[in-house]
């Protein structure tokens, strides 16, 4: 079967799930990371307590990196604003996500629009943000994924001089995380400053397959959140230091005294 590049799921209901218990934090095969497409970095992650954060930056694309660093096919549902990155709807685990081959590294660039295009992620002010504009802003902020692992297969047996059944290959034990939207809680903190927009149409190939969860529960949950710089200083997130240049007050900003807006020469 040829190599498909990121691929849709078409989600399967499946019986005979093994049991699941409650995962470490952050435990599993994928790692995810924020690339700001204008800068070309990596955003650094900072940890709080539980959480993950990331500073963003008004009015840049940013990509979602995901990685799977197993010898194993993953499903990955993506949730960006508390949406699904491929169909828009509120999203759960249980929904429709991107397929990942062993060793696979993929950058979603956007909501998906059809099978050859995505709008872009941009981070803009929350009221400008895709959740927002469809009346669906209460998960702001929040970008997370929820990973399964596949279902073992079939395998027929080796030959031997008689008839044999097919053997079933025992499916991994899963390991499960709270409902996708747990780590949105709200902190004490300024108001958001940033959402994820919905920006220019690009080209972004994603064909159709298959895949078997092994379990109702996804085996990794992981969140990351985001807002702006001056935000993540203020809730102590990230480290308090010098603004930036074009940031900070200037003492001397111009040469000469300018002219106040009413005043007027006699």
């Amino acid at each position: 079967m040829k190599r498909l590049i990121l691929p849709l799921l078409a989600t399967l209901m499946l019986c005979g799930f093994t049991p699941v218990v409650a995962p470490p934090a952050d435990a599993g095969p994928v790692s995810l990371e924020v690339v700001d497409r204008d800068s070309g970095r990596t955003l650094r992650q900072y940890h709080d307590r539980s959480q993950r954060w990331v500073a963003g930056q008004q009015g840049h694309r940013y990509s979602v990196a995901l990685r799977n660093d197993s010898d194993e096919r993953v499903l990955v549902v993506l949730s960006v604003d508390g949406l699904n990155a491929i169909t828009g709807e509120v999203a759960a685990p249980g929904q429709t996500g991107y397929v990942l081959d062993p060793w696979q590294r993929a950058e979603i660039s956007g909501w998906r629009k059809s099978p050859r295009e995505v709008a872009q992620f941009v981070f803009t002010d929350p009221g400008r943000s895709y959740a927002a504009r469809t009346d669906r802003p209460d998960n702001i902020g929040v970008i997370g994924i929820a990973v399964f692992r596949e279902a073992a297969r079939y395998v027929p047996a080796p030959p031997i001089a008689r008839p044999s059944r097919p053997i079933l290959r025992e499916a991994p034990q899963a390991e499960a995380a709270a409902d996708m939207a747990s780590s949105a809680r709200s902190v004490a903190a300024p108001a958001p400053q940033l959402g994820t927009g919905h920006g220019a149409r690009e080209y972004s190939r994603a064909d159709n397959t298959t895949f078997d969860r092994a379990t109702r529960m996804p085996t990794q949950r992981l969140d990351v959140r985001y807002d702006s710089e001056r935000n993540l200083i203020a809730r102590g997130v990230m480290p308090r230091r010098a603004l930036r240049r074009d940031d900070a007050p200037q003492a001397f900003p111009q040469g000469y005294v300018p002219d106040p807006p009413s005043y007027r020469t006699r």
